[in-house]
């Protein structure tokens, strides 16, 4: 025999009123069974007596932005979401969950990226709870939940991209360091859907600490180093490519100098050493020919 399946608590509103009113209303039976008790001496005086106790055990406050779920006998019986002094049934629990903004500073992490590679990753995740219903009733510990589907969230996420862009990483491909927007995006959907069972909504969602594993950062940081030394070369011997044809058509415009394939090659050849070299270059006079 099957047993029977769970449906998510829902919230609703609780049967609730202004506590104010009630509590007034308390003081007053409270007063008028003493007055009988001490001045008539009548025993009646016990019966508002135990009313306005009754009334006033009944009275429960609310900051902004708390509420208080309302159980009665182990059964849910809603929420009350006004701040003040409120009033319920004396026999109901009241049990108060804030409603505020929480931040979820979640741990260092160290997983693989979408490459195998190592990395360190952590998130910064702000929260709030949306259902009290499912929060109380539908996970056992609420925050528990929210730190440990974060943390599964966030390792996701990191297994799903590269670290960075390189040779085997597509172009325009998405990466945890160059793609941050997308990347939090991504983080804020998956923790969204993670946390709706427990009545959660996201708020924000960003990586607050991403690098390599110190295992290979060195590596890792010789191969960047490397990389933009290779970008700058090709940026430098692509300008003096430019710089030297250019000297040679001004030349041959402007009809100041007469030069042969040999005497090209060899200008070009000094003026690229000169433009490339990552040193100062020191000048030679030539006093005689190329062809002696």
């Amino acid at each position: 025999m099957s047993s029977p399946v769970s449906t998510p608590s829902r919230e609703r509103p609780a049967a609730s009123a202004n506590g104010y009113l009630m509590g007034s209303v308390g003081l007053g039976l409270l007063g008028v069974g003493a007055l009988l008790l001490v001045r008539a001496g009548s025993p009646l005086g016990l019966v508002p007596l135990a009313l306005g106790g009754v009334l006033l055990a009944g009275l429960y406050m609310l900051s902004p932005n708390q509420a208080a779920a309302l159980t009665l006998f182990g059964a849910y019986r809603g929420t009350d979401r006004h701040e003040g002094l409120r009033w319920a049934n004396p026999l109901a629990m009241k049990k108060k969950i804030s409603l505020r903004d929480r931040n979820l500073n979640a741990p260092t992490l160290k997983v693989n990226d979408q490459r195998g590679n190592p990395i360190e990753i952590s998130a910064v995740v702000v929260w709030r709870v949306r259902d009290t219903a499912q929060a109380l009733f539908q996970v056992d510990d609420y925050e528990g939940y929210v730190r440990v589907q974060a943390e599964a969230a966030i390792r996701h996420l990191a297994a799903s991209y590269a670290y960075d862009e390189g040779e085997d990483v597509g172009k325009g491909e998405i990466t945890l360091r160059g793609g941050q927007a997308a990347v939090a995006e991504a983080l804020k959907s998956e923790l969204q859907a993670r946390f709706d069972d427990a009545g959660v909504d996201v708020l924000d969602a960003k990586l607050s600490h991403l690098a390599y594993a110190p295992e290979i950062a060195q590596v890792m940081l010789r191969r960047q180093q490397a990389e933009a030394i290779i970008s700058a070369r090709s940026k430098i011997v692509h300008g003096a490519v430019s710089m030297v044809e250019a000297a040679l058509k001004g030349l041959s415009e402007r009809a100041i100098v007469e030069l042969d394939d040999e005497r090209k090659a060899a200008m070009v050849s000094n003026l690229l050493v000169v433009l490339c070299s990552d040193r100062e270059t020191q000048p030679v006079i030539n006093t005689g020919t190329l062809y002696t």
